[in-house]
């Protein structure tokens, strides 16, 4: 409620949306606010994966059953480019929300917005970690390898930029170099293994091209580069020493791929974190409060997810999960989340016998 004065009751309040098309990396997410509505969801699945989808969805209809729920308010299909512009034109769907790529997240945005529909984003990340000179260095080294390598580099937060100060660029370089030479290459499911295979053939070609584009540019390849020949798709995780101004340091590159660079001044570290046209997650290892609260803060990073002293990757599901830019923009999880799958109005009930006027107007 709003106020309660001169007979007149004023208060907000919130009806679901209607019905909502999610990208399948956002399911899990947004599942706790969908459960709020009280129409459905549709789901949009990667005709690749169809028998893991198929699987997913029994199993998320056999939960909705079991809590006295219908498992028809949850509908899942696998298709592509077609059904996705038939789904974003509809206007039975007024929110739709997709995980993707920032080129196609733009064409979606503008086809639901030709109808006044909304969208939640969540699209490509170019995510830094920045290395201050006071950093603790085996801290940061921990995080840089996992957050780079870890689920081949096939993460919206994975780790594609490292800014190094110059004080402990050197120092810093050998010793990831060193723990990148010692990362086991194989089986997920096998012990002590850190890295797995590349998503589709298609995406090992793509990583290959990526390098040469690298190349080209001038980037320094230090370690990996190249794809191991052998069944499946696994590549050498990569570290490639490159200036923060080549075009190819801007795009996403979907693969354990790190780029190194180095700075001079916190200032000119923010600069580079901002440069790129995404803006997911960063992150800065320092002890200095001083330089954490000019991270955090209106003149530190400009993305979403802005971390100290802790990897990029990962999601904390008490928090909003989301970026800027071209990002997207959207959030899911979060105290907060959930209001954006409603209908928010604004209610005036008059119960007494005069008649309020905006702004005192006397209308006769």
């Amino acid at each position: 409620m709003l106020a309660r004065l001169c007979g007149l009751i004023k208060m907000v309040y919130r009806e679901d949306i209607g019905n909502i098309c999610y990208g399948v990396n956002s399911i899990l997410l947004a599942f706790g606010p969908f459960l709020q509505n009280e129409d459905g969801m549709l789901a949009l699945l990667w005709s690749v994966e169809t028998v893991l989808y198929v699987a997913m969805t029994e199993l998320i209809v056999g939960v909705l059953e079991k809590n006295n729920l219908p498992g028809a308010i949850f509908t899942a299909f696998c298709g592509g480019a077609e059904i996705g512009q038939a789904i974003a034109h509809d206007t039975r769907i007024p929110l739709v929300s997709f995980t993707g790529s920032s080129k196609v997240g733009l064409m979606i945005q503008q086809t639901v917005n030709e109808r006044f529909g909304k969208c939640l984003l969540e699209l490509s990340g170019n995510n830094a970690i920045i290395v201050m000179d006071d950093a603790d260095i085996q801290l940061a080294v921990r995080s840089v390898l996992f957050a780079a390598v870890g689920t081949a580099g096939q993460r919206c937060t994975t780790c594609r930029r490292l800014l190094l100060h110059e004080g402990i660029y050197q120092t810093f370089l050998d010793q990831l170099i060193s723990v990148y030479k010692q990362v086991k290459i194989g089986d997920p499911l096998e012990k002590g293994t850190l890295l797995g295979p590349l998503h589709t053939p298609v995406s090992k070609e793509n990583f290959l091209k990526g390098i040469e584009v690298i190349k080209s540019q001038g980037g320094k390849i230090l370690t990996g580069g190249f794809a191991i020949e052998s069944v499946g798709n696994f590549v050498q995780p990569t570290i490639v020493e490159i200036s923060p101004d080549t075009e190819v340091v801007k795009e996403e590159l979907f693969g354990p791929v790190l780029y190194v660079m180095k700075f001079q001044t916190l200032k000119e570290a923010i600069e580079i974190n901002n440069s790129v046209p995404q803006g997911l997650s960063s992150s800065i290892f320092t002890r200095r409060p001083e330089v954490i609260f000019k991270w955090i803060g209106p003149l530190g990073s400009d993305c979403g997810i802005v971390n100290v002293n802790i990897p990029t990757n990962g999601a904390e599901i008490g928090g909003a999960f989301g970026g800027e830019k071209a990002t997207g923009g959207g959030r899911e999880a979060g105290s907060d989340s959930w209001k954006q799958y409603m209908r928010r109005s604004t209610c005036t009930i008059n119960y007494g016998t005069e008649l309020p006027l905006a702004q005192g107007i006397n209308f006769g």
